[in-house]
């Protein structure tokens, strides 16, 4: 059942719903009618025959009437049957018109009877009226006009339910129609996208729950192009990176396959040669870590509380050892963060060794975290403003940078580190000429007794 409701549209469904709900409210509003009416006739019908009989007892006709043998169908009125009974005798073969009801009231033990009785295929309204002396007036009249009236309201009720009912199915269907085109619309163009990767917004119209759908559809096929466009120019200045070492690895391996087949290089020249091919490699190697470094996915798979001191002490320790000849001066203060205790540490690694490559031989470096910002600051000739806009974009190197070893990754790794945190990532130049790092990453710091205060309530 639930398979082939999938298969109708949405709009059928909706059709289907709307004539549903119509045709289930006007079968009850015409059982109410007519059970109302009904009810209506009914009544009018038993006053009109409990007066009739009380004024007939009244005007004395009981004492004038003498029923022994009455026939089935006395008729002393044009549409009313009239009898006298008496509660002592018997009307054996009369009990359509004499029953126990109306025995009863003769006898005195009930004022007045109503029923229904059928009599000669005829349905009559059955009324009797104590007249004293034990005896009691019989009044029948005939329901075959209100029955035939009931049976034209029924007629009349069910044509107007169908009429409704078809009206309402069309109603439906030209409702769910025009209110789902948005919709339909909306499908379009997602089923082009899936076609044909053309990741274009479609119009809004309206500000109803569609319209919101649609500019919320709008903003996912924006969001969307910038992620390929920024996949595709990954791509594009990985492939351009990866070149050159890859085309200095070839040459110097087709050298040192030239030169085994010419007899062999001089021992000096085979290991100049080897270390270039080892320094390529370590480029070739830092080039795709960086890479996939910037491909992961921007949530952090394990968050965690992480204190700020142990990543930078844990960093400062890293980058020391690689660069023996460059003295730090860290002042740290606790901070905790919640994230990823190895993406932060790959980002305070890489503003380190941006400082250390920067700085001059036996130079300085100030790293310094204060409320959750962390300082570092070089002796470095500085970052031109015309590099400054630049830093922390893919690939990006200055022209002096050309020189140096490096992807062109790292500050990028550090903003997207940043941005994954929560947080930001600046540069400017420092007090002393050099170049001035300024990391910021929400959190909260230690109380003096060395517990993080709670949450303000």
């Amino acid at each position: 059942m639930h398979d082939h409701t999938e298969q109708v549209s949405l709009a059928a469904r909706i059709s289907i719903l709307t004539t549903v709900a119509v045709g289930v409210t006007l079968a009850c509003v015409s059982v109410i009618i007519y059970v109302s009416v009904k009810s209506e006739f009914t009544s009018s019908v038993d006053e009109n025959l409990v007066s009739r009989a009380t004024a007939a007892v009244r005007a004395g006709v009981v004492t004038e009437s003498d029923i022994q043998g009455l026939p089935e169908a006395a008729l002393l009125a044009a549409d009313v049957h009239m009898a006298v009974i008496e509660a002592d005798r018997d009307y054996t073969g009369l009990e359509s018109f004499v029953g126990p009801d109306e025995l009863a009231v003769a006898a005195g033990s009930r004022t007045h009877s109503l029923r229904t009785s059928q009599i000669g295929g005829t349905s009559y309204r059955i009324v009797a009226v104590n007249a004293g002396n034990g005896r009691a007036l019989v009044l029948g009249q005939s329901l075959a006009n209100i029955e035939a009236a009931l049976d034209r309201l029924r007629v009349v009720l069910w044509t107007i339910g169908a009429f409704g009912v078809l009206v309402a199915g069309l109603l439906g269907s030209v409702v769910a129609t025009s209110g789902l085109r948005p919709v339909r619309r909306l499908t379009t163009a997602v089923e082009h996208v899936a076609r044909t990767e053309e990741l274009k917004p479609i119009a809004v119209h309206g500000r109803d729950d569609l319209a919101r759908l649609t500019v919320a559809y709008n903003q996912m096929m924006v969001a969307l192009d910038a992620s390929q466009q920024r996949q595709r120019q990954l791509v594009a200045d990985a492939g351009h990176e990866l070149r050159t070492p890859l085309t200095s690895l070839k040459t110097n391996i087709e050298l040192l396959g030239q030169a085994e087949q010419r007899g062999g290089m001089s021992t000096e020249a085979r290991r100049e040669l080897i270390g270039d091919v080892h320094a390529q490699l370590d480029e070739l190697a830092t080039l795709v870590g960086d890479l996939v470094e910037l491909a992961r996915d921007a949530g952090a798979p394990d968050p965690e509380p992480i204190d700020l001191v142990d990543v930078i002490e844990t960093a400062v320790e890293r980058v020391q050892r690689r660069a023996p000849g460059i003295s730090m001066n860290v002042q740290l203060e606790h901070w905790i963060v919640v994230g990823e205790s190895r993406a932060l540490e790959r980002a305070v690694t890489n503003l380190l060794d941006n400082a250390a490559k920067w700085s001059p031989p036996l130079g300085e470096i100030d790293v310094r975290l204060r409320d959750g910002v962390l300082t570092v600051a070089d002796a470095g000739p500085g970052i031109s403003d015309e590099d400054l806009p630049h830093v922390f974009d893919r690939f990006y190197r200055s022209r002096d940078a050309r020189r140096l070893p490096g992807s062109g990754l790292g500050l990028a790794i550090v903003a997207q580190a940043a941005q994954r945190h929560g947080g930001t990532v600046t540069a400017s130049r420092g007090p002393n000429g050099g170049a001035l790092m300024t990391l910021r990453i929400p959190g909260r710091g230690l109380g003096d007794d060395g517990t993080t205060p709670a949450d303000p309530v």
